[in-house]
């Protein structure tokens, strides 16, 4: 079903004003999980503050019109240290609110104060249980899970309320209510449930049987439905799309144009569109990035975005998906990285990625709906 809106070539295009900006404080991550994607996790490259200071001269006009996020993500952001932390969010402007996803291990007293002060939401990444957390490991190869629930504790002590974001390789049937109670019992008010992708470093398979796939999502409507006391990211956005086709407006659910969703790298580098390909280079592409906030305003960099070179192969593979996919009014056709990590390129159409989160998604959520329909009247 195709989205209404303004085109580029044919295509929607990319918007020149985001809903949000990704900030790279430094590469280092002090965990080794196998399933990361990131190349240069080992390195400890910062952030300097005039990249910090360049972007805010852009957001801060943004964030005075409406609402507008900053997401700090690493890397772990909170290697970077507090004072440094401090220094890069200094310039930005009392309304833009401030999130940062992080691996917990390093929280404790103060940087609940930290947070605290400087009014930054907290999203925790965890796996489930003890037993589904074995790839996340220190770098000297110790599970790293006991660190994880200290500095969940720490949050919960001092009431401050924080999400969760939650990877699952192997997701099939009998998993979704163990994983879905777990972070009720956690005590996240958000959660979000990423299906292991194949991306960046990380080259593990991520093909799977597609009833498995499709089982473990119907099975998480289920286990939401029974306690829907957690915001469940993907079973939301699923049941709202279900609810506009019911109500014949599904082209108004997408967005007019593309959000650029720009990742700023630490050394001032812009990638739009997929922050995973921050880091990388390609004999074809380069490095992939549109600009640098150092040589050029943010603003006028997401402007031209589509004149970066990778950016309309990924708009014509975009358009392939309206034109061929049933799918495409509810994942708009994507991410970029997706594609290129999976097929090589920018214009092809279905990945595993979009089988995983996208088709089988919400297939479970109607599957879910069709086994749970009251009987005729």
């Amino acid at each position: 079903m195709a989205a209404r809106g303004q085109s580029f070539n044919g295509m929607r295009g990319i918007a020149a004003v985001p809903s949000y900006v990704v900030m790279q404080p430094t590469t280092l991550c002090n965990l080794d999980c196998a399933y990361c994607y990131l190349p240069f996790r080992a390195a400890d490259r910062r952030m300097p503050v005039p990249v910090a200071e360049a972007v805010a001269a852009s957001v801060n006009p943004w964030a005075a019109e409406g609402r507008f996020s900053v997401v700090w993500h690493g890397g772990e952001p909170l290697t970077a240290g507090r004072e440094h932390l401090a220094a890069l969010l200094a310039p930005f402007a009392p309304e833009v609110e401030h999130h940062v996803q992080t691996n917990a291990t390093l929280i404790d007293d103060a940087w609940c104060a930290f947070f605290a002060e400087h009014r930054i939401r907290v999203s925790v990444s965890v796996d489930g249980p003890r037993e589904r957390n074995g790839d996340r490991v220190t770098r000297g190869g110790r599970p790293a899970y006991d660190r994880i629930l200290r500095g969940v504790a720490a949050l919960r002590r001092h009431g401050l309320p924080f999400s969760a974001l939650a990877v699952v390789s192997r997701p099939r049937a009998g998993l979704a209510t163990e994983l879905y109670d777990y972070f009720l019992d956690l005590g996240c008010d958000v959660l979000g449930i990423n299906i292991e992708e194949t991306e960046g470093v990380n080259t593990r398979d991520n093909a799977h049987d597609p009833a498995d796939v499709t089982a473990f999502w119907a099975e998480l409507v289920a286990a939401w439905r029974r306690v829907p006391r957690i915001h469940l990211r993907e079973v939301e956005w699923s049941l709202r799309y279900a609810a506009a086709v019911l109500d014949d407006v599904a082209d108004d659910v997408l967005p007019r144009q593309l959000d650029p969703i720009p990742t700023i790298g630490h050394d001032g580098s812009v990638t739009v569109l997929s922050p995973e390909l921050a880091g990388f280079t390609d004999p074809r592409y380069g490095d992939f990035s549109s600009g640098n906030v150092l040589a050029a305003p943010l603003a006028e960099i997401l402007a031209g975005a589509t004149r970066t070179p990778w950016v309309g192969e990924f708009l014509a593979g975009v358009e392939a998906c309206r034109s061929g996919c049933p799918y495409f009014g509810f994942c708009g056709g994507g991410h970029a990285a997706n594609r290129y990590f999976e097929l090589g390129r920018f214009d092809g159409t279905e990945t595993e990625h979009c089988r995983n989160s996208k088709i089988r998604l919400l297939e479970g959520v109607l599957e879910h709906a069709r086994d749970h329909e009251s009987p005729a009247a």
